[in-house]
């Protein structure tokens, strides 16, 4: 097994695989094999749920009887898994940059509003993980430029479709929230439906870029 990772027990029927010890340079990478490793044990039929986390992976088992067998099996697939297996969808979210922190990361960034929406609209961001909210999703990819500390006072309400920066990501609010991150836009994409086959726009190891719609619409 790589000294990188653990695999242990949480409950009869459920395993936690880590590599939270991985080298901070290689956290995209460690990510992609946790998203290849779970597309290949859907394969199986022998998992409930299967839950990519930040450097995790916890796997819920429909019997008890196939846990030690899944314990000792996951170190040798994880050497074995190829990052590069895993390809997920590509999504563009349409974006009004209208946000009421602009100004407020306009004066702490020292950069003007179109430099802000440039910034933020050239990237690609890869989706991390789900979490906080249903179909909210942690984004990698923000320009070390856009980095800012979360708001000293979270508000109680951000609206839903809400596009957010907080330290050292970029995020979409699903549904009406709380929340303490930065609003510099939004967007009218629906990410979460219940009704759904797929409740969730977005997966773990998809990929998504912001279009400005002033800059569609040449405003």
């Amino acid at each position: 097994m790589t000294e990188l990772l653990q695999v242990v027990a949480l409950t009869n029927t459920s395993l936690l695989l880590s590599a939270s010890h991985h080298k901070q340079s290689d956290a995209l990478k460690t990510q992609r094999k946790i998203w290849a490793l779970t597309a290949q044990l859907k394969q199986y039929d022998e998992f409930s749920d299967l839950v990519p986390g930040m450097n995790s992976l916890t796997l819920y088992l429909k019997s008890a009887s196939n846990l030690q067998k899944w314990q000792n099996a996951l170190p040798d697939l994880w050497d074995k898994v190829k990052a590069t297996t895993f390809k997920g969808t590509h999504h563009k979210i349409h974006t009004t940059y209208d946000g009421e922190d602009l100004d407020f990361v306009a004066k702490k960034t020292n950069l003007t509003h179109q430099q802000i929406i440039q910034i933020h609209s050239q990237a690609t961001y890869h989706v991390l993980f789900l979490g906080f909210q249903p179909g909210f999703a942690y984004l990698h990819g923000l320009d070390s430029r856009l980095h800012i500390p979360r708001r000293d006072t979270p508000r109680t309400k951000v609206p839903k479709g809400a596009i957010a920066l907080g330290a050292e990501q970029t995020a979409i609010y699903p549904a009406e929230t709380p929340g303490g991150w930065h609003i510099i836009g939004h967007t009218n994409t629906p990410l979460f439906d219940s009704t759904h086959p797929e409740p969730c726009l977005f997966k773990p190891g998809d990929t998504l870029s912001f279009v400005s719609i002033n800059t569609v619409q040449g405003a």
